[in-house]
C-alpha cells in the first residue's frame, strides 16, 4: 500500500522537480489546511463523532490534560451553548517536519452566531495579523495549537491546546 507522502514524492520526481522534499512538505501542508477546513465544518454541524475521527486514539487536549471522553463531553456542552454558529479564521499556520510524519498547526479563530456578519474578514484570509487586528476588539478570539501525526496516510490530531485571547494576548 502506497502512502500519500510516497505518492507525492514520486510525482515530484516524475515532474523533474529538484526540490523534492519541499514539494512534499508543501503538499502535506495543503492536506492539513483541508483537514482544518473539514474540522470547522464538522464543528459548525455539531458533529462530535466526525471531529473525534480526526484525532488519534491517545488524543489529549490542554489546558487540563483532557482525554478523548472529556473532550467529547466538552464539545457537546459547547455546541449546546453556542447553538447555531459559524467559525471564522484566517489562513492557519502549518509546519510539516522535514523527514517525519509530524506537523503542527496554529489556528486563530472566533465563534460567531450564524447570523453575524464580518464582511471584511474574507479579504484578510491571507493576512493573519491583519485578521487578528480586525476582530480582536469585536469578538471572543481563540488560538488553537495542534500537534498532528500521519498514520497510514491520514493526518490526525494527537494534541490540541486552546487559549482564549485575554486583552493583551493569549493565555489561560
Amino acid at each position: 500500500m502506497f502512502r500519500r507522502s510516497a505518492l507525492w514524492t514520486g510525482l515530484c520526481i516524475l515532474l523533474g522537480l529538484s526540490l523534492q522534499s519541499s514539494c512534499t512538505k508543501k503538499d502535506e501542508a495543503e492536506v492539513i489546511h483541508e483537514l482544518i477546513k473539514k474540522a470547522a465544518k464538522l464543528a459548525e454541524a455539531h458533529n462530535v463523532g466526525g471531529l473525534m475521527e480526526l484525532a488519534t486514539a491517545d488524543f489529549t487536549a490542554t489546558p487540563g490534560n483532557r482525554d478523548r471522553a472529556e473532550v467529547r463531553s466538552i464539545l457537546f456542552m459547547a455546541f449546546r451553548h453556542y447553538r447555531e454558529f459559524r467559525i471564522l479564521y484566517p489562513q492557519p499556520g502549518v509546519d510539516v517536519e522535514e523527514g517525519a510524519d509530524a506537523a503542527s498547526a496554529t489556528i486563530y479563530f472566533l465563534i460567531v452566531r450564524k447570523e453575524a456578519s464580518y464582511p471584511d474578514l474574507k479579504d484578510l484570509y491571507g493576512d493573519p495579523s491583519g485578521w487578528l487586528e480586525e476582530v480582536g476588539e469585536n469578538a471572543d478570539l481563540y488560538r488553537l495549537e495542534l500537534e498532528l501525526v500521519e498514520i497510514e496516510g491520514d493526518w490526525l490530531t494527537k494534541q490540541a491546546h486552546l487559549e482564549p485571547f485575554k486583552g493583551y494576548g493569549f493565555g489561560e
